[in-house]
């Protein structure tokens, strides 16, 4: 025999020995639990036998079974042959026999025997012999086939590596119509490979991108909500990578107290450990991460928080579990107010009248009344603050004419004016104008008269100037007034531009003060102004993110408008400064995740295809800028299909109607668990979908521990 000869037959033992080991890992006779006798490419009926059955703690619905043509205890695998791999089902109901109408006609009239005799059960000694037992014990459950899992070798293996690695394919490489396949139930080691399995070029693909292949514990596997132990499977752990929901869509559904939170915390948790490293190999990966958190349950310490203990257990204070942790540099909150539990937090307030402010706090304002209908708001979200050239006097005094009452608008609508600043009209209003408001010959002259002497005067106080600009409103409306005759005057001066003294801009914003809901709508957004900061909140959370902290924004005492326009605002800023950076071609491009709680409340509905949305942007265009995004809320229907067809991971707890289930039937093989879904209402209990799952897992999470 030639070296080369004898290195292959070498090679050749090895992979046989290594096939063993895999089907030993995965395949016990002693959880034999019938034959499979029709397929197809979808599904597949297996015969059961009431004794294999009880042997290996029953056979629920939705649970795992495999079926194969292989011997575990076969030393002569080759691992190359079609035999050579087994096919995962997923048990969905029972399926019909040949022989079902006979031994249902058996099982009525053995059952009328017992009949009224409340001692006897028709399958009892005495009542059936033991011939027609054991025929009546066989039955037939209808699977789905999820795919195949074999063996292949390693990449290495051109570098002598011999060793082989589990696959899976998501169908099946072949039709089976005439081979008898042996089912078992996997035990709780077997489950535990077959649920956790992910593609090594998954794997390999987060070493590349984020140098790191941890895993996290979500919880066990729970095949139903009656979870009785003696199924053996209640202790077998799932895993997930972190890693998966990075520069990804991640949702979450489920009615309220059904686990949604608690799930939350739980990626939150995992992500920002990954910028620990550990001896498996991460290097250590900070990710920034942001919760929009409309109850305050992850920025402040709640009652549902507190561990077996009675001790305080929020996500806010995860850095303290790791010494040396300073949760300045670890975690921030933001919120509207204050609260006695977090004496750090920062108010996310902004000065609306400070020159480098205004557009934001109109942004803000325009935010709030995006869906406001009504012509006078509509026109004064159109007004936009740009400072012109300084060179061009006329229109940096229009600016500064706007500017001003823009400021007497903010007055009048509860922002607190800086102390230091006052409202000055110097060189903003045309004497000519000023003298035809004084000799106007119309029925409230005397009201624009006294608005002449507040714009004649070089520091009137913000409220005298609030009520002469809604007397200018007025006088440029009246046809009585005067102001006609000044315009065309105005228009046609040999030395003049040609343009109307009011703009348009100018109109639409003293326009405002004629509706006394105008302010007063306005005055809603006072809550996120501040007389006293000049910085500008988004741009502060940003650097957060990039520095790698978690950020929580408190919005429990926020109005909805307040809180969904202060969020667009955030998202935003994150994804105009991550997409700078894309286009500028910077290759670290900081990873971003965020959270969306109660999402039906900042994501567009489900009916809006408005594609120029944030959000929806963020979702079809995010992964390439390095932002994921994690939302959850209680309807499927409620989330924009757009944001849905881009989302990679799923957990799904307790929904309630057949709408929304069948909306979710339309995503990943969920159609599967859509009657469990609806009908079990456990807490915590999810069917899961992750980027490197193949398939979806039914899992029982474990309790958020911030400590453990």
């Amino acid at each position: 025999m030639t070296i080369e000869k004898r290195i292959t037959k070498d090679l050749e033992t090895i992979q046989k020995k290594d096939a063993q080991k895999w089907f030993q890992q995965l395949v016990q006779k002693s959880e034999y639990v019938g034959e499979l006798f029709s397929i197809n490419y979808e599904n597949a009926k297996v015969q059961i036998h009431d004794n294999e059955r009880r042997r290996v703690g029953g056979i629920p619905s939705l649970s795992f079974l495999i079926a194969t043509r292989i011997d575990p205890d076969n030393s002569e695998i080759d691992f190359k042959e079609e035999d050579a791999s087994f096919i995962l089902l997923r048990v969905m109901d029972a399926a019909q026999l040949p022989n079902s109408s006979e031994a249902e006609r058996i099982r009525v009239e053995t059952a009328q025997r017992v009949s009224g005799d409340t001692d006897r059960h028709w399958d009892g000694d005495g009542i059936m012999d033991a011939k027609t037992r054991v025929y009546l014990g066989y039955a037939g459950v209808q699977c789905r086939i999820i795919g195949t899992f074999y063996l292949d070798t390693s990449t290495e293996e051109q570098n002598g590596n011999s060793r082989l690695h589990l696959k899976f394919g998501s169908d099946l490489s072949n039709f089976y119509p005439n081979r008898g396949l042996k089912v078992y139930k996997p035990n709780g080691k077997a489950l535990e490979l077959i649920v956790n399995y992910t593609d090594p070029s998954n794997r390999q693909e987060h070493i590349e991108k984020y140098g790191t292949t941890e895993n996290v514990k979500l919880g066990f596997i729970r095949y139903a909500s009656t979870n009785r132990k003696f199924q053996e499977i209640d202790d077998v752990p799932i895993h997930i990578y972190p890693a998966d929901l990075l520069s990804q869509k991640s949702a979450l559904f489920g009615m309220t107290r059904t686990g949604k939170s608690n799930t939350t915390k739980i990626i939150a948790k995992s992500v920002y450990e990954l910028r620990y490293p550990t001896e498996s190999g991460n290097k250590g990966l900070r990710i920034g991460q942001i919760i929009f958190d409309p109850n305050g349950e992850y920025a402040n310490e709640n009652a549902q928080d507190k561990d077996g203990n009675d001790n305080p257990n929020a996500l806010k204070n995860i850095w303290e579990i790791h010494k040396g942790a300073n949760k300045a540099n670890e975690v921030v909150t933001y919120g509207i107010t204050k609260h006695p539990s977090d004496p750090d937090r920062i108010l996310m307030l902004l000065n609306f009248y400070t020159d480098e402010n205004l557009q934001i706090g109109k942004e803000i304002i325009d935010n709030i009344f995006a869906d406001d209908k009504i012509t006078y708001m509509k026109n004064f979200q159109q007004i936009a603050f740009e400072a012109p050239d300084p060179g061009d006097r006329s229109a940096l005094t229009r600016y500064n004419r706007r500017v001003l009452a823009y400021r007497a608008v903010l007055a009048r609508a509860g922002f607190k004016v800086p102390s230091g600043l006052r409202a000055s009209t110097a060189g903003l209003f045309n004497q000519d104008l000023i003298k035809a408001m004084q000799t106007s010959q119309s029925d409230n002259a005397p009201e624009y008269l006294s608005a002449a002497q507040v714009f004649s005067n070089p520091n009137p106080t913000w409220g005298q100037l609030g009520n002469a600009f809604e007397a200018l409103d007025k006088f440029i409306r009246d046809r009585k007034s005067g102001y006609q005759a000044f315009e065309i005057e105005y228009v046609n001066k040999p030395n003049g531009s040609g343009n109307n003294w009011a703009d348009e801009d100018l109109k639409k914003i003293i326009g405002i003060f004629q509706y006394p809901n105008g302010t007063r709508k306005i005055g809603k957004a006072a809550a996120q102004h501040s007389a006293d900061t000049g910085n500008d909140y988004a741009e502060d959370i940003y650097k957060h993110l990039v520095a790698g902290k978690l950020v929580i924004i408190d919005q429990s005492s926020g109005e909805p408008e307040l809180n969904k326009s202060s969020a667009n605002r955030i998202m935003t800023n994150i994804f105009r400064e991550n997409q700078k950076k894309f286009i500028q071609g910077v290759t670290n491009i900081p990873e971003i995740l965020v959270y969306i709680e109660e999402a039906h409340n900042i994501l567009p509905a489900g009916g809006d295809l408005d594609l120029s949305n944030i959000w929806v942007r963020t979702a079809k265009e995010g992964a390439k800028y390095r932002i994921g995004m994690v939302y959850a809320t209680q309807e499927v229907s409620s989330i924009q299909k757009n944001i849905l067809r881009n989302t990679a991971n799923w957990f799904i707890a307790h929904l309630n109607n057949t709408d929304e289930t069948k909306e979710l039937c339309k995503y990943y093989d969920f159609a599967d668990f859509e009657q469990s879904i609806r009908r079990a209402q456990d807490k915590g209990f999810l069917r899961v979908k992750t980027l490197s799952n193949p398939f979806v897992i039914p899992v029982q999470v474990d309790k958020f521990n911030v400590t453990a």
